[in-house]
């Protein structure tokens, strides 16, 4: 399990992370989002022992992360921004990581030229943005860590390549039991890949709860008549005679309470993790403001 707990952060009068308490269960694949700002990358580069926490603790299976080279030689890590040595060619850079992670699969690294067909000799520098993310997948997924931690990651792949990347991921987490933690904008594949999802907002964790149980507590109501009482409505809007509500609770109980008013007409929708992000941080003043110019 790796886990933040009460972990506060600052730069000078900033306070990046707040009290952050966060955790990602062994064998999950969990979604870390949140705006622009939220404190996501300071949180990833506490998980991988980049920087040190004011208060609080960063821990991987109950050891502490920070300047403890056996809990990072778990860790497998692609930053957003990719860097390589100037000079470095793929092979270049095998050696390396090899000299790092006493798991490195050679054979595996040898077999993942077939999907990615990268050129062996190629300086890294010169590769495209894609070519250099799909590199460091190459080598990330070599090294066989316990724990992949991505930002970002399919920012600059093809479509196609982003279905290849996320099969291999998804691959390792059921051979392997690898825990994946995946911090993204894109919250519609997100949905398809993860089984845990954490909303930030300001430093702080706003939400955290397995997807199911996320989608399973917030649903958005249609219906044609009277709203009725005693729903927590986040959100409420409506086009002629149909009202939609966004509410927190059970479809069985929304369904219930809808159904007692004998309205013209109701449906109980489940949300997308797109819907629950912005309605989630509408709540905390991230709603989207109509604004005339």
């Amino acid at each position: 399990m790796l886990e933040l707990k009460n972990v506060t952060k600052t730069f000078g009068s900033f306070k990046a992370l707040d009290d952050l308490t966060l955790t990602v269960p062994k064998g999950a694949v969990y979604g870390l989002v949140g705006p622009n700002g939220a404190g996501k990358s300071t949180a990833i580069r506490h998980m991988t022992g980049v920087y040190r926490q004011d208060s609080g603790a960063v821990r991987l299976g109950g050891e502490d992360v920070y300047e403890n080279p056996a809990a990072k030689a778990k860790i497998g890590y692609i930053p957003d921004d990719i860097f390589y040595f100037p000079s470095a060619t793929m092979e270049d850079m095998a050696k390396f990581y090899q000299g790092i992670y006493s798991t490195f699969d050679k054979e595996l690294y040898q077999r993942l030229y077939e999907i990615f067909q990268l050129p062996k000799k190629g300086q890294l520098r010169r590769f495209s943005k894609g070519m250099q993310k799909q590199a460091a997948f190459h080598l990330a997924l070599s090294c066989r860590p316990e724990v992949l931690i991505l930002d970002e990651p399919v920012d600059g792949l093809d479509p196609v390549m982003r279905r290849q990347v996320m099969s291999l991921i998804l691959s390792d987490v059921a051979e392997h039991g690898t825990t994946v933690l995946i911090s993204s904008h894109n919250l519609r594949e997100l949905e398809d890949v993860c089984d845990h999802v954490g909303i930030m907002d300001h430093g702080k964790m706003l939400l955290e709860k397995s997807l199911a149980d996320m989608q399973g507590a917030t649903h958005k109501l249609q219906i044609v008549g009277d709203i009725p009482d005693g729903l927590e409505v986040l959100h409420e809007s409506s086009s002629g005679r149909m009202k939609t509500l966004i509410v927190r609770g059970s479809a069985w109980e929304i369904s219930e309470k809808a159904a007692a008013t004998n309205p013209v007409y109701y449906d109980v929708l489940p949300l997308s993790l797109e819907e629950i992000f912005i309605y989630e941080l509408g709540g905390v003043n991230y709603a989207v403001k109509d604004i005339l110019l």
